[in-house]
């Protein structure tokens, strides 16, 4: 019965500990994923990998995540300019401090996975995640987001 109850706590701290990430993931990958102003099947599919891939998610029912995803892209998509701060609140606050980098950078190639959903990745979606980059102190270069191509190659992508 102890073992059972010691679990149990260790697995309430971990949710409560891990809860601004899954946060910040939902939040970042609902920008990415209505910068085309829809979120397709294959973005929520994909979602549904993270969910299930990520150790500092699995602590989590994954319809908690689907639904704090939902909640951002709605709000992206019905107010673009409160959704898309909300979001970036909650970036910010799992993201904060010096000793996050490895969660910015996760949460960098979280959203490029997001982008690949549909086979391709659109330019609106590179965009939004230079734009994260940008805000995360992270050069998009090393995300392989620049490519030494004119811009009317990406347009046709």
């Amino acid at each position: 019965m102890f073992d059972a109850l010691r679990a149990d706590i260790h697995h309430l701290i971990e949710r409560h500990r891990n809860r601004p990430f899954l946060r910040a993931v939902m939040a970042a990958c609902a920008t990415v994923a209505t910068a085309d102003g829809e979120v397709s099947f294959a973005e929520r599919v994909r979602l549904d990998q993270i969910l299930e891939t990520l150790d500092k998610l699995r602590v989590f029912d994954p319809h908690e995540g689907v639904e704090l995803f939902r909640a951002f892209a709605e709000e992206i998509l019905a107010h673009p300019a409160e959704g898309r701060q909300q979001a970036l609140e909650a970036i910010q606050a799992a993201t904060a401090g010096s000793d996050a980098q490895d969660i910015r950078n996760l949460l960098v190639r979280v959203c490029m996975a997001v982008s690949e959903a549909n086979g391709e990745t659109k330019l609106v979606d590179q965009i939004e995640i230079v734009t994260l980059c940008g805000q995360l102190g992270i050069d998009p270069r090393d995300c392989g987001l620049y490519i030494d191509r004119p811009p009317e190659d990406l347009l046709s992508r």
